[in-house]
């Protein structure tokens, strides 16, 4: 048998507000998907995300419980274009209302990195690299 990677998963308790998220980071979520239980998209690179609701979960583990908002669901990185691209993107995030885990800085790995927070408090970083 041969795995292979398909799929990230996310649970959220809000799935307008996280799809209105990854939308601002350039998903390509249709507008009618708020409503769903169960929503998938395709993004650059073939890489699918996925989201369920806490709902939808429960139906299938009801001893399922959330993590403490903070405490992270999952961990997505974004590649910017740029060091500068980085700092405005996650400018414009805070601008937005999303909160800020991480201001901008130069990694000692050779990035501009910096970490803000989905909806349901999963880590997101925007890097690029330095050179």
């Amino acid at each position: 048998m041969t795995l292979r990677f398909d799929l990230i998963g996310i649970v959220t308790s809000d799935l307008a507000a996280s799809l209105a998220f990854y939308r601002r980071l350039g998903l390509d979520i249709p507008a009618d998907a708020d409503t769903l239980p169960h929503v998938e998209c395709t993004g650059p690179g073939g890489v699918r995300l996925a989201w369920d609701t806490e709902e939808t979960v429960r139906s299938f583990d009801p001893d399922w419980t959330a993590p403490p908002h903070g405490a992270g669901r999952i961990g997505l990185a974004f590649l910017c274009d740029s060091p500068a691209e980085v700092d405005k993107a996650y400018g414009e995030l805070i601008d937005a209302g999303y909160e800020g885990h991480h201001a901008p800085w130069n990694a000692e790995w050779g990035q501009r990195y910096a970490t803000v927070l989905d909806p349901d408090g999963n880590g997101i970083d925007l890097f690029a690299p330095l050179g």
